[in-house]
C-alpha cells in the first residue's frame, strides 16, 4: 500500500445520566478532554469550546491523529461525543473512558468504527461495532 496508514478508529458516543454542573462548564470540559487526549497518547495541537446561552457547550480538540469533539445539552443529562484518531499507535477507548467516567454518565451507547480500510479497487470502506454499557459511579 502507500506511505500512509489509512486506518482510524471513530467512537461515536451517545453518554446519558451525566453530570448537568460539569456538562454546562466549558473550561472543566476543556480539562477533561486534554487529560483524556494525554492519556489516550495523542498530541494535541489545537482546543476551542464555546458555552451557549443559556445552556450547552460544544468543544474540540484537534489532535495530530485527528480530533476528540463534543456536544452537550446539560439540562438532558445528554452529551454527543466524538473521538477518533488515525493509525494504531493512539488509545480512543481510553479518552472515551475517562471522559465517560469525567462526566459522571450513567450510561453509554457507543459505535466503535474503523474507517479507512483500503479495498483493491482504491476505494476505503468502514465496519461498525456498536454497543451499550450501563456505568457504575462511586460503587452504585
Amino acid at each position: 500500500m502507500g506511505e500512509v496508514d489509512t486506518i482510524g478508529f471513530h467512537y461515536v458516543v451517545e453518554a446519558a445520566g451525566c453530570d448537568p454542573g460539569i456538562l454546562g462548564d466549558a473550561n472543566r470540559l476543556r480539562e477533561i478532554f486534554l487529560e483524556a487526549a494525554r492519556l489516550g497518547k495523542m498530541e494535541v495541537k489545537m482546543t476551542h469550546f464555546f458555552k451557549f446561552s443559556p445552556t450547552g457547550v460544544s468543544g474540540m480538540v484537534v489532535v495530530a491523529e485527528s480530533h476528540l469533539s463534543i456536544h452537550t445539552w446539560p439540562e438532558r443529562g445528554y452529551a454527543a461525543i466524538d473521538v477518533y484518531t488515525c493509525g494504531t499507535k493512539a488509545d480512543p477507548e481510553g479518552a472515551v473512558d475517562y471522559i465517560l467516567d469525567k462526566i459522571k454518565a450513567k450510561y453509554a451507547h457507543v459505535s466503535e468504527i474503523k474507517r479507512g480500510i483500503y479495498e483493491d479497487d482504491d476505494t476505503y470502506t468502514h465496519m461498525i461495532m456498536t454497543w451499550e454499557e450501563a456505568l457504575r459511579r462511586n460503587g452504585k
